[in-house]
C-alpha cells in the first residue's frame, strides 16, 4: 500500500506522533529527554516550525507544530532524528533504527480542535498512569502553556492566545479547562485521525482540505468505490 501524501496548509497546526521501534523506548534516563529536547528547540528554530505543545513519553513523543512551509516540518524531524540516533545508540552501544516507521501526522482545525489537541497531548502521562496531574511530569509543555515556566521550544498559538488579555488569564482558562475530563469522542477523533493520517476537523474544515489536497477522511458507510479509469 502506498504512502499517503502529507498534509499542509499554511498557518496550520499538525499533530505530530512518532514512536520508538517495536515500542521499545526512546529515552532511559533523564539526560536522554533533555538532549532530545535541545535537538527539537534546535530543529525548530533553524527550519521555522512552531511547536505550541508536547509530551516526550517513554516510547513516543506528541508535538503540536505549525510549519511556515511544506517542507519545514520533515526537515525538522529529519534534523533531530538524524543527531539523536546517533547520540542513543552511541551511549547504549547499538545499532539500526530507533523509531517505528516514519512519523504519524494530522492538520487540526485551530478552531474546533486546537485547545483540544494541546489538552490531549499534555494528559498522555495521566492516561499512561504515569502522573496523577500533568503538573507531575517534567516532560511536557504544560508547565509553560499553564503556568508560565519560561519553555524556549514554545511558541503560544493565536487562539491559545485569545485565552486572555494577560499571560496570568490566559494560563488560568487553560488551568481550567483542565479540570472538565477531554470528551471521549474528542480523544478518539484525535486518535483516529492521527493513527489513519486524515484531518482533524469539522466537516467544512475537511471540505477545505480535499479541496486544496487529498481525501480528508475516510468516505461514508455504504459510500460507492471509485471506478477505475
Amino acid at each position: 500500500m502506498s504512502r499517503l501524501p502529507r498534509f499542509f496548509l499554511p498557518d496550520t497546526p499538525q499533530h505530530v506522533i512518532q514512536r520508538g521501534n517495536n515500542r521499545e523506548a526512546m529515552y532511559r534516563s533523564p539526560t536522554d529527554f533533555a538532549f532530545y529536547k535541545g535537538c527539537l528547540e534546535y530543529a525548530a528554530r533553524k527550519h521555522d516550525v512552531a511547536v505550541h505543545a508536547y509530551v516526550l513519553m517513554t516510547n513516543h513523543v506528541h508535538l503540536l507544530a505549525t510549519p511556515s512551509e511544506a517542507t519545514c516540518l520533515p526537515r525538522m524531524m529529519q534534523a533531530v532524528g538524524r543527531v539523536y540516533v546517533q547520540y542513543f545508540n552511541r551511549t547504549y552501544t547499538r545499532t539500526g533504527t530507533l523509531w517505528e516507521g516514519r512519523y504519524k501526522a494530522t492538520i487540526v482545525d485551530s478552531d474546533s480542535y486546537l485547545l483540544g489537541c494541546m489538552r490531549y497531548i499534555e494528559l498522555n502521562p495521566v492516561r499512561a498512569g504515569m502522573a496523577v496531574s500533568p503538573t507531575d511530569y517534567a516532560w511536557s509543555s504544560f508547565h509553560s502553556n499553564a503556568h508560565g515556566v519560561v519553555d524556549p521550544l514554545i511558541t503560544p498559538h493565536p487562539v491559545f492566545r485569545g485565552l486572555g488579555r494577560s499571560r496570568v488569564e490566559r494560563q488560568a482558562a487553560y488551568r481550567a479547562m483542565f479540570g472538565t475530563p477531554l470528551a471521549g469522542e474528542t480523544v478518539d477523533a484525535i486518535r483516529d485521525t492521527t493513527q489513519h493520517a486524515w484531518a482533524l476537523g469539522d466537516a467544512r474544515f475537511n471540505e477545505t482540505v480535499s479541496a486544496c489536497s487529498r481525501r480528508a477522511g475516510r468516505l461514508p458507510k455504504g459510500a460507492p468505490p471509485k471506478r477505475s479509469p
